[in-house]
């Protein structure tokens, strides 16, 4: 005769007053496991705010893609609520104080222009933790996070002044502030280690992402006899123009070689999966310090996209080497020595750029034409 498990047998044979008895001791049992912390924890709630639509290339979906791979890394422990395409002003502050009052205990803010509508939010919510993309100021509960995407930009300068005929290369710039700015003096470094005589000529659309202005003035670059363009935008505009115009081209952020196959060269790419990934394992361990954390590219934050059939060999191999040399640490974009346009000397040969230094950076290196715009 077969018989029933042990535990089948009690619950099953005895009486109903003692199954009444069993059921309330479980109820008891779960009860005090609740009380000692053993329940299951409730999942985090990770708000995201994004200057611009997500789309499927640029910034806000490198980091889009960051906060997805955040997630997978911990499946069923956070719940993410993002808004797109807010305005870096007044409704930048609303947003984010709605993202608090819907319970989200984690925000991200990644764009320079919500630093400060992040700090008065946070300071108004300081069981919050907040952390601001590209921006240089903190508090105790506010982080900021960058990366050097100037490194990448000067392994595409070195590309670009091998590949440029006429020696000019244009760049679509948003605004002046030390972020574009390093782009585009690192840019030119690495265009002029090549090409001594090498000219960057760069045009401002104070915008960061207005695609028709980005278009036309990558159109102004070309007629002044650009044939190689960079940009520091959110949008594909100028790769795309580029592609038109049968110029070649760097994406920005992403890799948008399927929207201008024969004009992108390379690109810089963004990798934010790290970042946030860390900084949420830190929150649910309750091991969070905020601070500032500036990415590099030997950690894995920038890297440059597979380059173009279009690149000899030859050339392929040489911006390889000095990628390793990066990741190495033998190689510094701002390592000296180099004048700035007006012939100031801003790095001697073996006194490089401190961090600081970088971070403030408000003028163009020599081979940048013009003046920085005030």
């Amino acid at each position: 005769m077969q018989t029933k498990p042990l535990l089948q047998q009690s619950l099953f044979t005895r009486s109903p007053l003692s199954q009444r008895r069993t059921v309330l001791a479980f109820a008891a049992i779960s009860t005090g496991l609740a009380a000692m912390g053993v329940r299951a924890q409730a999942p985090l709630k990770v708000g995201v705010i994004y200057n611009t639509p997500i789309a499927d290339v640029g910034w806000n979906f490198q980091h889009h893609s960051g906060i997805q791979a955040m997630e997978k890394a911990f499946p069923g422990k956070v719940k993410v609520e993002f808004v797109e395409n807010v305005a870096e002003g007044p409704d930048a502050e609303r947003v984010i104080r709605s993202l608090v009052q819907n319970g989200n205990q984690l925000i991200f803010t990644p764009s320079f222009g919500y630093m400060e509508p992040t700090l008065r939010v946070a300071a108004d919510f300081p069981k919050v933790t907040f952390a601001n993309g590209t921006g240089y100021k903190q508090a105790a509960n506010v982080a900021s996070y960058s990366a050097k995407f100037y490194e990448a930009r000067y392994l595409l300068g070195v590309l670009a002044g091998h590949m440029s005929k006429t020696g000019v290369a244009g760049y679509v710039a948003a605004f002046p502030i030390p972020e574009v700015l390093q782009g585009i003096n690192a840019f030119t470094l690495g265009m002029r280690s090549v090409n001594p005589k090498a000219e960057v000529r760069v045009v401002w659309v104070n915008s960061w992402f207005d695609p028709p202005k980005e278009a036309q003035a990558t159109t102004a670059l070309i007629n002044l006899g650009a044939d190689v363009i960079s940009n520091h935008t959110n949008s594909p505009a100028s790769v795309i123009e580029a592609e038109a115009k049968g110029k070649y081209a760097f994406g920005y952020q992403s890799d948008m070689k399927k929207l201008a196959p024969k004009a992108q060269l390379s690109a810089v790419v963004h990798n934010w999966g790290p970042y946030y990934t860390d900084v949420v394992r830190q929150v649910l361990a309750s091991t969070w310090k905020g601070g500032n954390k500036l990415g590099s590219y030997a950690e894995g934050y920038v890297e440059i996209a597979p380059m173009n059939a279009a690149v000899p060999a030859n050339v392929q191999a040489k911006v390889r080497a000095l990628e390793a040399d990066l990741k190495a640490g033998k190689l510094m974009p701002f390592g000296g020595p180099f004048k700035d346009n007006d012939g100031k000397d801003v790095a001697k040969a073996g006194a490089g750029l401190s961090d600081a230094e970088i971070g403030g950076m408000n003028y163009y290196v020599a081979g940048v034409v013009g003046k920085v715009p005030k």
